[in-house]
């Protein structure tokens, strides 16, 4: 159903971001956010005064909301649209492929350092192999607390 066949009644119950992804959807194309927002106000039969007065507050909703993105026009899209690259360096690009292989080879190299024998490693030091530093440390047993 089209947005502007929903009673008005209707439509205030939805947030302004169910609003604007209902809008995304419906246009089928990215828009930047006065558009979004005075398409949000009209449908709501909102003023220009509480439009000037609000779209600050919509513009930080949709800023913290994950399921939209600013494309580089300044323009809003609906994050399902988008695939993520993750740069990591100012001249590589790398896809969800590329990092899942990096993360392959870093769980190889971990698992290349741990000891071939579980038995190797040696959680606590025998405490016979600690020398005395005698360094005005002395080890007393909880009786000779009490005292």
């Amino acid at each position: 159903m089209k947005l502007k066949n929903i009673p008005k009644e209707e439509l205030e119950l939805y947030s302004y971001i169910d609003l604007t992804r209902m809008i995304l959807k419906e246009e089928g194309k990215s828009l930047n956010t006065p558009t979004i927002f005075g398409k949000i106000c009209k449908l709501l039969d909102m003023t220009e005064d509480e439009y000037a007065d609000k779209i600050g507050d919509y513009y930080t909703s949709l800023t913290t909301d994950k399921n939209f993105v600013l494309l580089d026009d300044g323009t809003w899209d609906l994050r399902d649209h988008h695939s993520i690259e993750v740069v990591l360096d100012s001249d590589e690009v790398y896809d969800e492929e590329d990092l899942t292989e990096t993360e392959e080879l870093i769980e190889d190299e971990m698992d290349d350092m741990a000891p071939e024998n579980i038995d190797d490693m040696d959680d606590v030091a025998d405490i016979d192999d600690v020398e005395d530093d005698d360094e005005g440390l002395t080890i007393i047993n909880e009786d000779e607390l009490d005292d």
